[in-house]
């Protein structure tokens, strides 16, 4: 795989950061991903960053916050300030008071973030202000949330006068950034630079930078001065905002028209002028194909990469007369240079659209088309692709041109799916190869939080800055957190890739997580004579012959791979990097590959980690040096039997499990071998329903190493049931006779307790029982048990008996219910069954534990208004739902909206409810007052309902009577109100109302609408699992984030202390306020949730949740010692107001956690947000860490001191 690049460039990189960027901004190949090839032009053209950060356009803001960190200068010798908002419609209005104030901001934000901002965008554009809003563009949800990318969001904010510039690969995501800046100053007017979400904004490619001397000379000085001038200043001030009536608006909004007719006239000229500078050609549409096509396709963004590709070969092989116009500027749209563009030859077009325009008679791009051309003789049709991400390949290009080229073409048609209940799809073929002679294509499977991304990443810089190829990079992850999903496909070859779709022909395939292999059909892509290398415990031809699957046994030696396994998980090991096998594998891609000579590459790799990992110490460093050495020498290569192995027998096929749902092989099965793409539309749930349970059917086996219960230690404290994040370590009872008939090996103890006894009073067992396939090995039980009664056993050691023991648990009747434990304690909470299992959160997840315990106290009537963040997607990710039920089919019900609304949704839930409750307990009014033919036993249930109205636990054990009794009678339905209660039944229990969100919602863009919550007075229970990041979109900085703590949008350690939610909260005097940190005090948690659900106004309870993004040492199984470390030094405060202790007279204010005791220095090295300031700015470490330490303390003495207020308040009353 030695490789050269056809014409050798010199490179080097722009800006030194955590990207690998250096410093130079001298113009040469550099390896760059969209949102940083846009954003480093941005941040040099611009004075302000107003920014809050969204999937995928946040790189671009982390990489301005880098910048700003290490003073990197704009072109006009100044550092740009970057300014982190509340929300974007915040940023959108902090940006357009920049630009009235004669400054030059920029913004990058997507999909429901640009909606957010339309308001302002009207604004700016009926103001005329130059500002350039980068976005990487994203579905907007509708029936569902999708970070991925098509072009709703954009095409959303069409008409607000802003114009829309468009790139389509990496390198046009710099031109165009640059291109926006310039057009935008000259002509005055607001600009929309977008670019494909994901596709183009995370791909990594081979592109040329300016330097900021070039910036510079395009720069229109007169018009900077001009905008100065115009701006609002007391020393020549005019108004501006003005109110508008009906004589005086329709003229103001058509008084710019010249300025905006201007526009593509102004844009064209930027384009030659970069071109005299780059040789890149440009025109506001481009024209590439046959130059007298007949047919061809119109459309804008990462699609036009294949579209073009595939013409060029069809054009150069076949003399085919089709070609493309990539639209450029789409708004303002210009008919004169479409028509300039559009061979005279044409005769019929596809127009395609990666967006779908509910309701309208076609999408946007096809409207404009069909309007700019209705006078032409030419037959155009429209047609959808890409929308949600989907993939656009060269063999859907084909399927276009073959619909084109019908008598009569289907118009308003789709390309990716299979539509068979409107059948607007087209089919397609089998991959086409388009790709250039000599590109070599590399998939690497990888697990989430392994490092195979980031290892990905540097590989594409090392290769790209170090030999003459070029390169790109595209990364699939799944939803779930870390242990989720990662497929890396890399290419590189002697000429630049243009390829903006997935690998279906690889010459090198790694699968690093050993599960993988069993799981899904990773060879399917590999080439004939390819290199395929496995990461696995099995290093001898007879292992893997027992290991693998016969149909990957007989792939390999029917495509004749090279085949090679290392065991990277134990080399991880036992150099102190459990779990990180990135390095050992990345080592591993050099030495087979040989795109580098194996010394030099030994020699790079170490460079990289040592830049890499510089903030996390020395020690780190030298860890993953050692990596790299080992892994040379244990790479081991398998002499496999080939022909033995091609003639295995083909596995017979399983059979259809009667016992799982339609919704199981429908959607589940399909989306967990990675072929969802092939599930037709018919089978898709209306409105985006998902059935509950449905996570107990996925099965991952993704830990290496499992709890394994020693029960002669075991003292059934159920603390590890309790912790558990993932709800797959349970305690059961059971009865003599269920302990006799358990399966061999099934190990119980005699249970502990005065209420341990069935209903005969025969003494009951115990167990504590595991899920092995669905444990995650995250170790928090193994470190909260207090008599080491659990240890951790290899997966593949226990697997097998395990869940032979956990299906025969799952069997056994309630016999907690017998024993009567309290739910009120920590064990007898645990015996209940948790209504949330399996959910797709990171290993050691601090807030599903706490979740989980919700659902085990009040889950079967509880309904969740769920905010947008981590909760969402371990709670709510498509198709896998770990919302579950209990025996009666009761269980949670979950909902979310947006990010900033979640307060708002769940009060108009609570309301819904109260109304419908309203109405149901004036028809029980009704009914007892018309009582005629109705039995007494029903009447009495009625009225024992009615006076239980408010109170859920009776409320809902009469209106389970209620029910019993009425639907017992044959003739209900006779009775008018008997019949409507049935009907209505749903709402006899009263709910338990809960709202539930993280830290960037209630902290940030959603505090708003909590606040308003808050005073309401309704009847809420709100939960605030406070990670002090934002943990979904990679760790960015809140307002909970504490002083000196390092964050993405805090690379130098935040400035500013922790907001006190809680306390400000308290000033409503009637609001219950808790905070709790689970894993440190327990029986305080647990208290503080059930006062919170009892209390009869509204409840907060702030959880602190530390989480994977602060680089916890030593991995998150490390959590239950930082939080005890957090609450033992004062850095998290355990405390209770409940505003119900003034009626008894009693203190309204609880401070649970001690005065706070030493530990600083040790807490601060556990955690490398904090401990990696000391490697980064030594300086500002001082000083930071303490002041954080004074943070603490005061806060502290601030609780301190209500509780000593409370105190002496209280020996003023008992003298009076």
């Amino acid at each position: 795989m030695l490789l050269t690049r056809k014409k050798k460039s010199s490179f080097t990189n722009i800006l030194k950061q955590t990207t690998g960027l250096k410093r130079s901004l001298s113009k040469k190949i550099v390896p760059l991903d969209g949102n940083t090839a846009a954003s480093s032009v941005a941040y040099r053209m611009s004075e302000n960053v107003f920014l809050f950060p969204i999937t995928p356009a946040t790189p671009m803001g982390e990489n301005a916050d880098i910048w700003n960190s290490n003073k990197v200068k704009n072109i006009y010798d100044t550092i740009p300030d970057v300014i982190l908002m509340q929300s974007e419609g915040g940023a959108a209005g902090a940006l357009h008071g920049a630009l009235v104030s004669g400054g030059l901001p920029t913004t990058f934000t997507a999909a429901q973030g640009l909606l957010l901002m339309i308001p302002n965008m009207y604004r700016i554009s009926g103001e005329f202000w130059p500002a350039v809003f980068h976005v990487s563009a994203r579905v907007i949800g509708r029936n569902g949330l999708s970070i991925y990318g098509d072009q709703s969001d954009v095409m959303a904010v069409r008409s607000t006068g802003f114009s829309i510039l468009c790139s389509g690969t990496v390198q046009e995501c710099g031109d165009f950034a640059l291109l926006s800046h310039l057009a935008s100053l000259t002509s005055g007017g607001p600009f929309l630079h977008f670019f494909d979400g994901f596709r183009t904004s995370h791909e990594i490619n081979s592109i040329e930078n300016f330097t900021n001397e070039e910036l510079k000379k395009f720069v229109d000085m007169d018009a900077l001065q001009r905008h100065r001038e115009r701006a609002l200043n007391p020393e020549h001030p005019y108004c501006l905002g003005t109110i508008q009536q009906t004589d005086l608006g329709f003229q103001g909004i058509e008084s710019y028209n010249k300025e905006v007719n201007a526009i593509p006239g102004i844009v064209e000229n930027y384009m030659k002028k970069i071109h005299e500078l780059t040789g890149r050609k440009y025109h506001l549409f481009d024209y590439v194909g046959h130059p007298e096509a007949e047919q061809i396709i119109i459309m804008m963004g990462s699609g036009t990469q294949p579209t073009e590709e595939l013409i060029k070969k069809y054009v150069k092989e076949d003399n085919k007369k089709i070609g493309v116009i990539k639209v450029r500027l789409f708004r303002p749209f210009s008919k004169k240079h479409l028509l300039e563009a559009m061979p005279a030859t044409v005769k019929k077009i596809a127009v395609l659209d990666k967006c779908k325009d509910s309701g309208s008679i076609g999408e946007p791009l096809y409207l404009d088309i069909c309007c700019a051309l209705h006078k032409m003789d030419v037959d155009i049709i429209g047609g959808r692709y890409g929308v949600h991400g989907k993939e656009f390949t060269p063999a859907m290009v084909h399927a276009v041109f073959e619909n084109l080229n019908k008598k009569k073409p289907k118009n308003n048609f789709t390309v990716g799916i299979n539509d068979d209940v409107t059948f607007t799809s087209l089919e397609f073929g089998e991959p086409i190869d388009i790709l250039p002679k000599g590109t070599q294509q590399c998939l690497f499977w990888g697990i989430g939080s392994d490092g195979t991304v980031g290892a990905n990443k540097n590989a594409i810089k090392i290769i790209v800055n170090n030999t003459d190829l070029y390169g790109q990079g595209h990364f699939a992850y799944s939803a779930h957190k870390s242990g989720g999903i990662t497929i890396s496909h890399l290419r590189f070859g002697p000429e630049p890739i243009n390829a903006s779709y997935e690998i279906t022909n690889a010459d090198y395939i790694a699968c690093h997580c050993t599960p993988w292999v069993h799981k899904f059909d990773l060879l399917k892509p590999a080439k004939q004579n390819s290199i395929f290398l496995l990461n696995s415990p099995y290093n001898t031809v007879e292992e893997l012959e027992k290991f693998l699957p016969t149909e990957k046994k007989r792939e390999i030696a029917q495509k004749n791979l090279k085949f090679y396994n290392i065991n990277a998980s134990q080399i991880a090991e036992d150099v102190g990097l459990s779990g990180r096998i990135n390095m050992v594998m990345q080592t591993a891609f050099f030495k087979l590959s040989q795109v580098i000579e194996e010394k030099k590459s030994i020699e790079l790799l170490k460079k990289a980690i040592e830049k890499e990992y510089k903030i996390k110490g020395q020690v780190i460093i030298e860890k993953n040096w050692n990596a790299v050495d080992q892994t040379i020498e244990n790479i081991v290569e398998i002499n496999y039997p080939r022909e033995k192995w091609l003639n295995l027998k083909k596995d017979p096929i399983k059979e259809i499990d009667e016992s799982l749902p339609d919704y199981y092989y429908d959607i589940m099965e399909p989306v967990s071998k990675l072929e969802a793409n092939n599930i037709p539309v018919s089978k898709f749930p209306f409105s985006g329903y998902m059935p509950s349970s449905t996570t107990q059917y996925e099965k991952r086996g993704i830990a290496r190493t499992v709890p394994d219960w020693q029960s002669d230690k075991c003292v059934q404290c159920n603390l590890c049931s309790f912790v558990c994040p993932s709800s797959v370590i349970r305690p059961f009872l059971l009865t003599k006779k269920e302990a006799e008939k358990a399966p061999y090996g099934y190990t119980t103890i005699k249970a502990t307790g005065v209420d341990a006894k069935d209903a005969k009073e025969e003494a009951l067992d115990f167990k504590i029982q595991i899920s092995p396939y669905d444990c995650t090995g995250c170790n928090t039980c193994v470190a909260n048990c207090p008599t080491e009664a659990l240890v951790m056993k290899p997966l593949q050691e226990v697997v097998d008996k395990e869940q032979e023991f956990w299906d025969y648990s799952l069997g056994l009747s309630k016999n907690s219910d017998k024993a009567t434990f309290k739910t009120s304690n920590i064990k007898g909470s645990q015996f209940m069954k948790p209504l949330i299992e399996f959910p797709g959160a990171c290993s050691g997840c601090n807030e599903t534990p706490i979740v989980k315990l919700v659902t085990q106290l009040f889950g079967e009537q509880m309904m969740i208004a769920n905010s947008t963040g981590c909760s969402c997607v371990w709670g709510g990710t498509l198709p896998s739902n770990p919302w579950t039920t209990n025996e009666k089919g009761y269980g949670p019900s979950w909902g979310q909206s947006l990010f900033e609304d979640t307060a708002e949704y769940g009060l108009g839930m609570a309301k819904a409810v109260q109304a419908r409750r309203s109405k149901l307990e004036i028809l029980v009014t009704k009914t007892l007052e018309d009582r005629s033919g109705i039995k007494d036993e029903i009447v009495d249930a009625l009225k024992g309902w009615l006076n239980n109205f408010g109170d859920r636990e009776k409320s809902f054990e009469f209106g389970e009577k209620v029910k019993e009794l009425i639907l017992g009678e044959k003739n209900y339905k006779d009775n008018k109100y008997l019949k409507q209660i049935i009907q209505q039944k749903d709402m006899l229990a009263k709910k338990s109302q809960w709202i539930i969100g993280g830290d960037g919602w209630a902290y940030d863009i959603g505090y708003g609408g909590l606040d308003h919550v808050l005073a309401s007075g309704e009847n809420l229970n709100i939960l605030v699992l406070d990670s002090e990041v934002y943990s979904n979109t990679g760790g960015h900085a809140s307002k909970s984030t504490p002083r000196s703590g390092v964050a993405k949008f805090t690379s130098s350690g935040k400035n500013t202390k922790k907001k006190d939610l809680g306390a400000m909260a308290m000033t409503y005097g009637d609001v219950y306020v808790a905070s709790i940190c689970l894993n440190a005090d327990p029986k305080q948690a647990l208290k503080a949730l059930i006062e919170a659900e009892a209390y009869g106004g509204v409840s907060l309870v702030i959880a602190y949740t530390p989480c994977i993004a602060h680089g916890i040492r030593g991995g998150m199984g490390k959590t239950t010692e930082v939080n005890k470390l957090a609450v033992k030094i004062g850095y998290t405060s355990l405390y209770r107001f409940n505003p119900d202790n003034s009626k008894k007279n009693k203190p309204i204010f609880s401070l649970d956690s001690k005065k706070p005791k030493a530990g600083f220095e040790d807490f601060v090295k556990k955690q490398i947000r904090f401990d990696s300031l000391k490697y980064t700015y030594p300086e500002l470490a001082k000083v930071k860490l303490s002041e954080l330490e004074e943070d603490i303390t005061e806060k502290y003495n601030s609780y301190n001191r209500i509780v000593q207020t409370q105190k002496l308040l209280n020996k003023k009353k008992k003298k009076k």
